[in-house]
């Protein structure tokens, strides 16, 4: 039986256009075996939301450098419920003050990576988060 990709939603929130970050990410990920779906630019999260249940995704990574990770985030999470998504590793990359990673994980965010983070530790953090969803 063929082993199931993790599939990841990569999404760029918000009216930040700086998006080269999350490309590189997103063939990353690619080039670890993932299934990558990438949103492009100035996305809502209801947009988000939408995506990644019609694309029916294991992790949503969010880049974000714009600060309105306080309020996307939150925003996110709350849909993402709403729509029965609970199970979806939402991952965030970008400028995130460390005073503001408590409540960001306490919105449900599983983790943060910061400016530096090397492209291998988020893979590695993806498939660890994921390896029990894995057909054996």
């Amino acid at each position: 039986m063929p082993e199931k990709r993790i599939r990841v939603l990569i999404a760029k929130p918000g009216l930040d256009g700086h998006d080269r970050g999350a490309k590189v990410i997103a063939r990353a990920l690619r080039d670890a075996g993932m299934e990558v779906i990438y949103t492009g630019l100035r996305q809502t999260p209801e947009m988000i939301a939408s995506a990644a249940v019609q694309e029916d995704v294991d992790v949503i990574g969010l880049s974000i450098l714009s600060g309105a990770h306080n309020t996307i985030c939150p925003q996110l999470m709350s849909l993402l419920r709403k729509k029965g998504m609970d199970d979806v590793t939402v991952v965030v990359g970008g400028i995130i003050p460390g005073a503001d990673i408590p409540a960001l994980k306490e919105a449900g965010i599983a983790e943060i990576f910061l400016p530096g983070t090397s492209t291998q530790a988020i893979v590695d953090f993806i498939q660890r988060k994921h390896a029990h969803n894995q057909p054996a």
